[in-house]
């Protein structure tokens, strides 16, 4: 049985598409035990989207951003928020999408990048696949000063830190979103040599 078989959508209502878009949707979820079960569910759609994380090996570096985001500031985060490069592909290739947003946020024009795994990020209620990359960069690749567009209201600091460091920074909270842990773990284990 495919989940075809097992999702009977019934009305989809729409309550926002101001920024993205925000809907509700009724449907018959069949269980597991063969009985169909009605549900409601907000699906937020912002697109799907991809990240990366550049390090250097022989420096054993990795460059990350320091924004505001005011989500987390509701919640109680009080400082600005420490992540790897992110944007959303806007029908762009994912590895295309991500070369001009570490361009633009960063100030670096890659060579080889790596596809490391997709995921979604928020299952529960966000429609988001995240792609994940990572690679090398080196101070020649610098072709300007990052920062993002102010025009999309973007005020990215570009921030250098040692890979001890920047997981050091994540078992104190300092580095708090999920994509950068992810990333960063990841460089830890598969990229960069104990040292």
């Amino acid at each position: 049985m495919t989940l075809q078989d097992r999702v009977r959508v019934h009305e989809v209502t729409l309550l926002s598409d101001n920024w993205y878009t925000l809907r509700t949707t009724a449907f018959d979820w069949r269980r597991n035990d063969g009985q169909w079960q009605r549900m409601h569910r907000e699906t937020y759609d912002r697109g799907n989207g991809a990240t990366l994380l550049p390090y250097d090996l022989q420096r054993r570096t990795v460059l990350l951003t320091r924004q505001f985001r005011y989500p987390t500031f509701v919640n109680g985060h009080d400082d600005l928020l420490i992540e790897a490069a992110a944007g959303l592909l806007d029908d762009a290739a994912p590895e295309e999408r991500i070369r001009a947003e570490v361009e633009e946020e960063l100030g670096y024009r890659l060579g080889e990048v790596r596809k490391i795994f997709e995921c979604f990020m928020s299952p529960g209620s966000v429609t988001e696949k995240l792609h994940f990359f990572v690679a090398p960069y080196e101070s020649s690749m610098r072709v300007g000063e990052g920062g993002g567009l102010a025009e999309e209201g973007e005020d990215i600091e570009v921030l250098e830190f040692g890979i001890d460091e920047a997981l050091a920074m994540v078992a104190d909270g300092r580095i708090a979103d999920a994509k950068t842990v992810m990333l960063l773990y990841h460089a830890r284990l598969h990229v960069f040599p104990p040292g």
